[in-house]
């Protein structure tokens, strides 16, 4: 559906002022690249988040607390 509606603004970009539509097409190849490094950080920028979680909440799992169950 995302494609479909990105294909109808194109389109509609294209009818509307095809030169760019055109200049469109052309860039985002090279936007794509240029975001590639920005995508492998978010990734390990997310990784090493999660691990320091993992870290912080370790002494409490293996005391027993299970995160969602809680004992009132």
């Amino acid at each position: 559906m995302k494609i479909l509606m990105l294909f109808v603004v194109f389109l509609l970009l294209v009818a509307v002022c095809w030169p760019l539509a055109l200049l469109a097409i052309i860039l985002f190849p090279v936007i794509w690249v240029i975001a590639i490094p920005f995508r492998i950080l978010g990734f390990a920028v997310g990784g090493v988040l999660a691990l320091i979680h993992a870290l912080f909440y370790l002494p409490a799992r293996i005391l027993g607390h299970h995160p969602g169950r809680h004992r009132f």
